[in-house]
């Protein structure tokens, strides 16, 4: 196998999906939008791998005045981002016409 292609796993598919339809989404927005396929507790280490991969990245969003806490970190896909979810998608669809029907 090409070592170079990427490799896409289901949760990742899930959030490729979510990130094209909208600009940006915080993690729990992920988690939220999927229903329950993406879980709480995997959802960052699932975006940090995908920021590594080069599928997303990621800002800090602004605080308001007078906030405490954390500020969220806001996703949105790249450019390659984009293209792997539209090769993925294609060729998902691709090989689901050339599977041999159900005798």
């Amino acid at each position: 196998m090409d070592e170079r292609l990427p490799r896409v796993s289901p949760t990742e598919q899930i959030i490729l999906a979510l990130l094209s339809r909208e600009k940006e989404l915080f993690g729990l927005q992920i988690v939220e939008q999927s229903r329950g396929t993406v879980k709480r507790g995997t959802v960052y280490v699932t975006l940090g791998r995908m920021h590594d991969k080069g599928f997303v990245d990621s800002r800090t969003e602004p605080r308001a005045p007078g906030a405490i806490g954390l500020p969220r970190r806001l996703y949105r896909l790249t450019p390659y981002g984009v293209a792997v979810l539209k090769t993925w998608t294609r060729a998902t669809r691709a090989l689901a016409q050339l599977r041999p029907a159900e005798a």
